[in-house]
């Protein structure tokens, strides 16, 4: 019968097995990763709409540009609060860090319900237009709820359907964003609905879906 081996041995060997871990960056620069991947999106939709139609439609009607900052600070501010929940021990309430910048968003788009005149130069859409919105928003943020599952998985989110309704926040307030540049009309209630129709697929679709994926990590 052979000898088992010592603690000593046994702690040398298990230290020899032993991989280093690369220690994540902090959520702050993780999110700004993210946020040039979607800066680089919107470049390339720039260079081939250009930024007059969008600073023309934005300038006429300031709710619109509230509303498309709002959506910008929601990105933003999701992108960092499902960061920052990738990180164990930082508390849930990191989740409402989105909260401010979805009013804004939300509630400068109800404003376009409201006004009676329209923005110079543009035109509310109608019934195909909204569906385009929606098939817009839908289609850059798999992408980008793709890009954001793929660089949580490895911090093991303790959270997963919350950091998951984040990624979905963040994807769709910036396709939403990226819209603006080649969205050329003004706000009504059958595309305002349309967009929020979109976000929620699209915060939905993440719950049910990137929760598991990121469980799985």
């Amino acid at each position: 019968m052979s000898e088992l081996p010592s603690h000593e041995a046994l702690i040398d060997r298990l230290g020899t097995e032993l991989v280093p871990v690369r220690r994540l960056l902090p959520p702050g620069l993780r999110a700004v990763g993210w946020l040039l991947a979607v800066a680089a999106i919107a470049a390339v939709l720039l260079m081939h709409y250009g930024a007059g139609g969008m600073m023309r439609r934005l300038g006429g009607a300031p709710d619109l540009a509230w509303a498309a900052l709002g959506a910008v600070i929601t990105a933003i501010s999701a992108a960092w609060a499902a960061f920052t929940l990738g990180v164990p021990g930082r508390r849930a309430a990191w989740a409402w860090l989105p909260l401010p910048g979805a009013l804004l968003w939300i509630g400068a788009s109800g404003l376009g319900c409201l006004r009676q005149w329209i923005a110079p130069g543009t035109s509310v859409a109608g019934l195909h237009q909204s569906a385009d919105c929606l098939v817009f928003i839908v289609s850059f943020s798999v992408p980008l709820s793709a890009l954001l599952i793929l660089m949580l998985r490895r911090a093991c989110p303790l959270r997963p359907v919350l950091t998951a309704v984040l990624i979905g926040l963040a994807s769709a307030a910036a396709s939403a964003s990226l819209l603006e540049i080649c969205h050329a009309y003004d706000a009504a209630a059958t595309d305002l609905l349309t967009h929020a129709a979109a976000v929620a697929i699209v915060v939905g679709a993440n719950a049910a879906m990137g929760g598991r994926l990121l469980s799985k990590a």
